[in-house]
C-alpha cells in the first residue's frame, strides 16, 4: 500500500540528506524503489562518506530495495546488508561523527541457478560442473540467506503459456486483497507480521500440535536456524491472513516450509 503521511515524511526527510529531487514529486507516497548495479560498493549500499550520508537501503526506507543479479555482488558487499536487514537501521561511524540512518526495507532479489543458467532447465542442459556451481551458489552465505524469508523459482515459461492472452487476475484485486490482510495485522498486533516481537509470535502464531511437529521435524531436516523458525511462522500467519483465516492451518504452515526449501538442496 501507499506510505502513510508519517512514514513519506521519515522516507522524504532520509532522500533529503542526499539532495535526492524525488521528495519534491507528487508521487511522495508512492513507497521508493531502488535498484542498485551489481558493481555498488559498501558504501554506495550502506552508506558513508567524509560527512556520512544514505546510501541505497536508506534512501528507499519504506520502499523496496531489488539486487538483480545477486551472486555478481561483492560478497563484502552483501555481508554489510546483514545487520541493517535485521535492525531496520544502520550506523555510520567516522572519526569525528557518527550517524543512524533509517534502513526498513523490503528485500528482493534475483539470480540465475548456476553460472551458466540452464541448471534444472528441462530444454537445456547445464554445462557448469558441479564444482562450479557451488563456487557460484556459494558466493551468498548463510548467514545472509537467513535473513529471506520466500525462496521461489521461476522455470522456463512455455511457448503457450506466452501466447495465451486469457486474463489473470487482476493486480487492483490482488492489491486491495493485501492490503485487507495488513489492515488485519494492524488491529490484531499493532504492527505487520514482519515486525511483530517473540512475545507477538507466541500469542499470535500458536500451531495445532500435529503442526508443531510438522514444524520441528522441517527445522531439523533442513537444519534451519532461530532466526528461519521465527520467520516461517510470520509467513505461516501471513498466508493465513491472506486466506482470510484465524489460525495457521497446516496447508498454510506448510506453504511457508515450501519457501524455505533453497537450504535442504545441494547441487
Amino acid at each position: 500500500p501507499h506510505m502513510s503521511e508519517a512514514e513519506a515524511l521519515e522516507t522524504a526527510a532520509v532522500q533529503s540528506l542526499a539532495l535526492n529531487p524525488e521528495i519534491m514529486d507528487s508521487t511522495i507516497y508512492l513507497r521508493p524503489f531502488r535498484s542498485p548495479h551489481h558493481t555498488a560498493s559498501a558504501a554506495a549500499l550502506v552508506g558513508g562518506g567524509p560527512v556520512p550520508k544514505p546510501g541505497e537501503i536508506s534512501l528507499c526506507h519504506n520502499g523496496i530495495l531489488f539486487l538483480d543479479e545477486l551472486p555478481e555482488f561483492n560478497r563484502h558487499v552483501l555481508e554489510s546488508l546483514r545487520e541493517p536487514l535485521e535492525t531496520g537501521s544502520i550506523t555510520i561511524s567516522r572519526a569525528t561523527r557518527q550517524a543512524e540512518f533509517p534502513a526498513n526495507v523490503q528485500l528482493i532479489a534475483a539470480m540465475n541457478p548456476c553460472p551458466c543458467g540452464y541448471l534444472g532447465d528441462s530444454h537445456h542442459a547445464c554445462s557448469d560442473t558441479p564444482d562450479q556451481i557451488r563456487r557460484y551458489q556459494g558466493k551468498i552465505s548463510g548467514p545472509f540467506l537467513d535473513r529471506i524469508d520466500l525462496f521461489v523459482e521461476v522455470p522456463r515459461m512455455r511457448l503457450s503459456e506466452m501466447t495465451n492472452h486469457k486474463p489473470s487476475e487482476n493486480s487492483e484485486i490482488i492489491r486491495s486483497r493485501v492490503m485487507t490482510a495488513r489492515e488485519q495485522q494492524s488491529i490484531r498486533a499493532g504492527v505487520p507480521n514482519a515486525k511483530m516481537k517473540s512475545a507477538d509470535l507466541k500469542q499470535y502464531c500458536g500451531l495445532f500440535d500435529q503442526d508443531q511437529q510438522l514444524l520441528f521435524r522441517a527445522v531439523e531436516q533442513f537444519g534451519l536456524s532461530s532466526r528461519a523458525y521465527d520467520r516461517i511462522l510470520r509467513v505461516a500467519r501471513t498466508i493465513a491472513d491472506l486466506d482470510s483465516s484465524e489460525y495457521i492451518q497446516t496447508s498454510h504452515l506448510t506453504e511457508a516450509i515450501n519457501y524455505r526449501r533453497y537450504f535442504a538442496k545441494s547441487p
